[in-house]
């Protein structure tokens, strides 16, 4: 490697694990990168995180010669800290549902519209405010102990700079405006916490991390430049480079659709969560339950693989000859529907063949998501191209049945760990003052192929299962 080369180290500590990626500041290439498992379970000592980042730099070679670095993580997820820096109890994370009571209660208390303005959200388990709530009500002397409460990429953060409970500096604490809006007491608009809201769920105030500005920084022990971090989808946005008319479509586990606007947005309904961006603008997001899993439901009910999924659905023409899948196999977050089911309509002796079965989990699928675009652009989003991402994206057929559905041109970007790279890219922006000009390398450019019958036909299913279920 040449001597003047300028390397900055990028973080994405996930549900799942942790990894890091050792960046060349000119080109955004890859030089080094190294990853760590995390504990299961949606309640979790964040020393495990801690234990996975050290892995994970090691197993990158370290970073003695990385001049700054930043870290992006999983949203939502409480951490607290007593008075001496420990930590008070095992981490909720986003996906812990034990508080949907306590999110209920507080929409009863301060109302929905009300908070909506006031935090950009609308409670639900996923936010921290109501893992607060659950704390209080359900272990009232751990919560009497919180002196502080942070994210995880806040933690991880705190811990990395050198702080904990050798050096308990709860002050220290810092984290960015991405992941502050996904807590529910902090106003996207005014950039302050909402102190009220935070006593009400917690049952007194607390420290909280200090939001620095997108370029903002502070320093860890050896003083290299520190970056703000970011939430992951966030992070994500970064890292594929998604500007103002961008839509990122990702396929994992479950879905996420959220686009980068110029203007904050308010849905007092709760389908679309109005989360900030790490660059200064915002990120309505909306979720869904149901992606990648229906793939793999329905690989194993034909008996394929995913390649042989791709073969089948490739095979059926658009539309999968009538057949119709609405993918509610775990309930619905968009529409709201917890306890609805998936359904398969509009089978025939003529089409009911594998390849229509395929086709139709594919479109299904994608249409679901197709809600949450539409949920978005309803609140006056622009929506110039969706970047689809996720280990769904890589399926040929997905990608192809993508442009068909979604009614804006569809570009995938190559795969990456592109959480991690966008928290490389924050660091490089804090070391130079500026966001660097990085290329996405692109496995599909923008494509369209609508094919508005497919989308009716499956919208005409949905809001008849949608009406059954409720």
């Amino acid at each position: 490697m040449r001597a003047d080369v300028t390397l900055v180290m990028g973080v994405d500590s996930s549900t799942q694990s942790c990894k890091v990626v050792i960046v060349d500041v000119a080109t955004g290439g890859i030089v080094r990168s190294g990853r760590a498992s995390h504990p299961d379970g949606t309640s979790v000592d964040p020393d495990g995180w801690w234990s996975a980042l050290q892995t994970a730099i090691a197993d990158a070679g370290g970073i003695d010669d990385v001049a700054a670095w930043s870290i992006g993580g999983q949203q939502h997820g409480m951490v607290a800290l007593d008075a001496s820096g420990a930590v008070v109890r095992d981490a909720l994370l986003w996906n812990d549902t034990r508080s949907g009571p306590a999110a209920s209660a507080l929409t009863a208390e301060f109302g929905a519209v009300a908070l909506a303005e006031r935090t950009g959200l609308v409670p639900v388990a996923s936010f921290t405010i109501t893992k607060l709530r659950w704390l209080r009500d359900a272990e009232p002397d751990n919560a009497a102990r919180v002196a502080a409460v942070a994210l995880p990429h806040d933690w991880l953060t705190w811990r990395l700079r050198g702080f904990g409970l050798q050096n308990p500096a709860l002050d220290e604490l810092v984290t960015d405006r991405s992941d502050a809006s996904g807590t529910g007491y902090w106003n996207p608009e005014s950039g302050e916490y909402d102190r009220e809201l935070l006593a009400a769920a917690l049952g007194h105030d607390a420290v909280l991390p200090r939001v620095l500005g997108p370029l903002e920084w502070v320093t860890d022990a050896d003083g290299r430049r520190v970056g703000p971090g970011a939430g992951d989808n966030a992070g994500a946005a970064l890292g594929v480079g998604a500007t103002a008319g961008d839509v990122v479509v990702s396929i994992g586990t479950s879905g996420t659709v959220f686009a980068v606007s110029d203007t904050r947005t308010i849905d007092p309904t709760g389908t679309a969560a109005g989360f900030a961006d790490a660059t200064g603008r915002f990120l309505p997001l909306v979720a869904t339950l149901n992606a990648a899993r229906v793939l793999d439901a329905t690989a194993r009910l034909l008996g394929v693989d995913h390649d042989g999924l791709t073969e089948l659905a490739a095979a059926a023409e658009p539309g999968a000859g009538g057949v119709v899948l609405v993918p509610w196999f775990e309930g619905e977050r968009t529409p709201n529907l917890p306890t609805a089911r998936a359904s398969i309509d509009g089978l025939s002796l003529v089409n009911t063949t594998r390849e229509n079965l395929a086709r139709a989990a594919i479109e299904g699928m994608l249409a679901g998501l197709a809600t949450g675009l539409d949920a978005i652009r309803d609140l006056g989003v622009s929506a110039e191209r969706v970047l689809l991402v996720g280990g769904a994206a890589r399926n040929a057929a997905v990608a192809a049945v993508a442009a068909q559905v979604f009614d804006v041109p569809v570009a995938v970007p190559a795969p990456g760990e592109y959480v991690a790279q966008g928290a490389a890219r924050q660091a490089a922006a804090v070391l130079g003052g500026a966001w660097p000009e990085w290329a996405v390398a692109m496995d599909r450019e923008a494509a369209s192929d609508p094919r508005p019958d497919v989308r009716e036909r499956y919208d005409a299913v949905a809001v008849r299962r949608a009406a059954e279920a409720r």
